[in-house]
């Protein structure tokens, strides 16, 4: 392995502004050029609503494409926006320590000053149940498009307010137009939200090597655990599911929760652990949310 690295992205400017930031952190530490290889996905160019894709991978597969062809070495996707089920073929290299986790409201009020009726945009099912549960008298509309896109909906009047990840704003340097970041008490993030996935073959051995130096075990804990409590409910879910877990060194703390679409309705549980049982931990706590009916949420709303 020698020259200069093929880092695979998206073509967004959210996704070239967070790749350019791992190239650059790679080049820090190794020394190893890095230059970026732009991909178009097919979650950038249909028009189709993220939820009637199926969500998670429309961004992920022709990334996934150009390293089985060899025209990239490695990539790097949202975390979110990697299936859960790990597929053998690519490894997950390195999960960078995570930015901000939270969700942020762009717009010229905090949300609860903003007025009954007001339209909030969103793309996200798991941000509308959430919205609705802390204010149903909102009229949530679903959006598509970059954050500049979703953003100028709110410049241009036709929307009061957006939610978006705050870390994606912050990367692309619009952080000064939020008016509030949600704590985790209001609005739970999706699970792996801020942080970014590494990935390359399985088969390139030295590459996983030289890759894992940007790793950082705590947030790779925290979202493996995230991440294993949205796989064992996703068999009978598509209602929105929110999860966040904090490993201070000790321990791993995970919350997690499941809404109705309406907000109405939840099941939400926390549980602790060690680092090291993260998947475990999260498959337990999603068990007990099904106990408590957290499958029967997913349910009604699966039509």
């Amino acid at each position: 392995m020698s020259g200069t690295l093929r880092l695979g992205t998206r073509r967004s400017l959210m996704a070239t502004t967070q790749s350019g930031m791992v190239a650059d952190a790679y080049t820090e530490r190794t020394g190893r050029g890095v230059e970026l290889v732009g991909v178009t996905t097919f979650g950038d160019v249909t028009k189709a609503h993220l939820a009637q894709l199926g969500g998670t991978g429309v961004f992920v597969s022709a990334l996934r494409d150009k390293l089985i062809e060899d025209e990239i070495d490695f990539a790097v996707h949202s975390l979110k926006d990697l299936p859960t089920k790990q597929d053998p073929r690519f490894t997950l290299a390195a999960i960078p320590a995570r930015h901000d986790h939270r969700d942020a409201l762009v717009g010229a009020h905090k949300f609860a000053d903003l007025a009954t009726g007001a339209r909030v945009g969103t793309g996200s099912p798991r941000r509308v149940a959430m919205l609705n549960a802390l204010r149903p008298d909102l009229e949530y509309v679903p959006i598509r498009g970059n954050a500049d896109t979703r953003i100028g909906k709110v410049t241009s009047g036709e929307l009061d307010a957006v939610v978006l990840a705050a870390a994606g704003l912050t990367r692309i340097g619009r952080s000064g137009e939020i008016s509030q970041i949600f704590e985790v008490e209001e609005l739970l993030p999706a699970p792996g939200q801020g942080a970014l996935a590494v990935e390359c073959l399985s088969e390139r051995t030295d590459l996983i090597e030289f890759l894992s130096v940007l790793d950082d075990p705590s947030t790779r804990s925290a979202v493996i655990a995230e991440r294993a409590v949205l796989n064992a409910l996703e068999a009978g879910c598509s209602a929105p599911v929110g999860a966040f877990a904090a490993d201070d060194g000790q321990t791993l703390n995970l919350t997690a929760v499941v809404v109705s679409i309406d907000g109405r309705e939840s099941v939400r549980k926390s549980a602790a652990g060690s680092p090291s049982e993260a998947a475990n931990l999260g498959r337990l706590l999603a068990a007990e949310m099904i106990a408590e009916g957290a499958d029967r949420l997913m349910g009604e709303h699966s039509h």
